[in-house]
């Protein structure tokens, strides 16, 4: 595979200038770029209107970019956009299967393995050339055009050391990007950045792992305080379903980041977790099929963020309590988890629940109305030939920990569960999912055990 120009060569001179193209005030034209989405939030006020500074942060996936016809659609949304006086920085992803490709080169030609910060080197030659490829592409629409590649001095990501899941430094990528990428596009210059692709302090190539791309495209809407994020994928957007195995599955038109981190399977379609962290609770963020091939089309708008750091809470301040239902076979009558449910939300909070084969346990809140719960379920329980018993722990205290990536972080539980067994605490029930940890303690100790968890998990 031949890369042209060798990328180890690159200058900072990669701009063409182009003719001025002129909007008459007051032409259709101009009026049209009012309708696009990325003035945030259709601001009403004057106050809300000089906070919009037209600047938009366009990332491209591999898709997207996957051949000629689908790179000239995009650069064309790109130039619709600028036409239309929009600051336009663009990230993009390697071509289609690009990244794919290489690893599987690399992997079969490196009998004896290869070094991490010289694989991300490799890898990182599909976005590299995809930027090159994708700046041609702009300029032909009469754009002024200059790329990024992390041999120039004034490439914007820096990274820690983590070859293949590097961690930005998100200080110093935001300083570069206000003091080298912010002035182009306030000449109407559009940056095109490679994502992905970052670079350590000692100018080593490094890659920044799964969702890489967006990560670029996050940090540099933070930095720039862009209006919006447009996100040009192979999906309509974020979907009720997996299309593929859903046929009648619905694009969802809003979607807070926590509700789309908390989302059991993920998928392709959505973005990784690693990426949201980068997320500003100022802008949104709109996922849109490229097929459109129009950055103001309609789409899934993500809002809100995500806390980065680990967190440790009392979710409640009410004692809780865990109703354990014993029987056989238990799972085979849904009706069953369906009346226990059902009832408890009559009385109290249903704070979790865990099911297997043979026992269904519900944790919720103690109130005043426990003993009227209790009769209603045990009547439930004598209804039902599988079950067989209840039982009830009272007195709890419900204390959770949440992350971006916990459930991916191996060996937290056990530092939680050991370091509580360490100080006499016993642990009444836990439930885990996705970036939670759930811990039911004895209330009386609850202050005790958030200390414990804290110091052991370092969170202040």
């Amino acid at each position: 595979m031949a890369f042209t120009p060798d990328p180890l060569t690159s200058s900072p001179a990669q701009a063409s200038a182009t003719s001025e193209r002129k909007i008459p005030l007051g032409s259709s034209e101009q009026d049209s770029s009012l309708s696009v989405s990325s003035v945030r939030r259709s601001p009403n006020t004057l106050g809300e209107q000089t906070r919009a500074k037209n600047i938009l942060v366009a990332k491209f996936g591999g898709s997207s970019l996957a051949d000629s016809e689908r790179i000239r659609k995009a650069a064309r949304s790109v130039a619709d956009q600028v036409k239309k006086r929009f600051k336009v920085a663009v990230v993009v992803s390697a071509m289609g299967k690009t990244t794919d490709a290489l690893l599987e080169i690399l992997q079969n030609s490196s009998g004896n393995g290869v070094e991490k910060h010289d694989a991300d080197d490799i890898l990182s030659m599909g976005e590299r050339t995809s930027a090159r490829v994708f700046a041609a592409a702009l300029k032909s629409e009469g754009l002024d055009v200059r790329y990024f590649d992390p041999d120039d001095d004034d490439w914007p990501i820096i990274t820690d050391e983590n070859f293949s899941d590097a961690n930005p430094i998100l200080a110093e990528s935001e300083g570069r990007i206000r003091q080298y990428i912010l002035p182009l596009l306030d000449k109407g210059v559009v940056p095109v950045i490679a994502g992905f692709v970052g670079r350590t302090k000692n100018r080593a190539i490094s890659t920044i792992g799964r969702g890489g791309s967006d990560t670029t495209a996050f940090i540099l809407a933070r930095a720039l305080d862009a209006d919006e994020v447009i996100l040009a994928t192979d999906s309509d957007g974020i979907m009720t379903a997996d299309p593929k195995l859903v046929p009648e599955a619905k694009r969802l038109d809003r979607v807070d980041v926590n509700l789309l981190v908390e989302m059991a399977d993920s998928g392709k379609k959505f973005i990784h977790r690693k990426a949201l962290k980068y997320k500003d609770h100022k802008i949104d963020v709109k996922v849109i099929n490229f097929y459109d091939g129009n950055l103001a089309s309609d789409g899934t708008r993500i809002t809100g963020s995500i806390a980065s750091e680990l967190e440790v809470e009392l979710v409640t301040p009410a004692q809780t309590q865990a109703l354990t239902v014993i029987g056989n076979s238990l799972s085979r009558n849904p009706e069953i988890i369906s009346e226990l449910t059902e009832t408890c939300g009559r009385y109290a909070e249903l704070l979790g629940l865990s099911a297997n084969s043979d026992s269904i346990i519900l944790y919720l809140t103690q109130t005043e109305n426990s003993e009227a719960l209790y009769q209603s379920l045990h009547r439930i329980v004598l209804r039902h030939s599988e079950a067989i018993s209840m039982t009830v722990r009272r007195n709890m205290a419900y204390v959770r920990i949440k992350g971006v990536g916990l459930e991916e972080t191996p060996g937290v539980i056990g530092k939680i569960s050991e370091a509580l067994r360490m100080s006499h605490l016993n642990i009444s029930g836990i439930l885990t999912i996705t970036s939670s940890i759930m811990v039911f303690v004895d209330h009386v100790e609850k202050d005790r055990a958030l200390l414990v968890i804290k110091r052991t998990l370092s969170v202040n």
